[in-house]
């Protein structure tokens, strides 16, 4: 009889073992469950695309100043928009450029872009000079892109920097006519 009730509470410390030690288990699993979730809204919200917030109200500011279609093109011809907030029958001449492969500034280890990208020109005798000042050109594009962190442009506002201090760069540069716009056709970090 004693030998019963030894085996009746072994076995009951046992399975008190093994329960605590599922529960134990099941805690510790949805500990990193919550984690991981957390972690992605974190990615998610970091990564997020907070621009469009801040363009739609400088559009609807555009609109409202703007009283008629005539008065709507000549702002838009004025302020610098973000290339996709412009009717394509505005947009002129495009000037395609060879891609560009270049090493970003980190101090976290090799990362590089590989980007393409083509110039809106305001008139065709513009594409004769960029012709002959193509290394030129290549030189100041690969010395801005250079400069830059993974940080700085893989956001929508820093491609919009990227290509507004290409712009800004490129236009100090040239005597017939001006860049409009800088439109990348592939853009890839790795």
């Amino acid at each position: 009889m004693a030998d019963d009730e030894t085996k009746e509470t072994e076995e009951e410390s046992e399975n008190k073992g093994k329960k605590s030690g599922n529960m134990l288990m099941i805690i510790i699993i949805v500990v990193l469950v919550l984690i991981i979730i957390g972690g992605a809204v974190v990615a998610l919200l970091l990564m997020g695309d907070d621009d469009e917030g801040q363009m739609q109200p400088a559009n609807q500011q555009m609109q409202q100043q703007a009283p008629s279609a005539s008065a709507s093109r000549q702002s838009a011809r004025n302020t610098p928009l973000l290339p996709h907030s412009r009717p394509l029958d505005e947009i002129g001449i495009l000037y395609p450029l060879d891609t560009f492969t270049v090493n970003l500034k980190s101090d976290q280890g090799r990362r590089y872009l590989k980007a393409t990208m083509s110039l809106e020109l305001n008139g065709e005798e513009l594409s004769l000079e960029l012709d002959a000042k193509a290394p030129v050109i290549r030189d100041r594009v690969i010395r801005i892109l250079t400069s830059k962190t993974l940080e700085e442009i893989s956001s929508k506002k820093g491609k919009q920097k990227v290509s507004e201090q290409i712009m800004d760069t490129l236009n100090s540069m040239i005597k017939d006519g001006s860049i409009q716009g800088i439109y990348f056709t592939e853009f890839v970090i790795q």
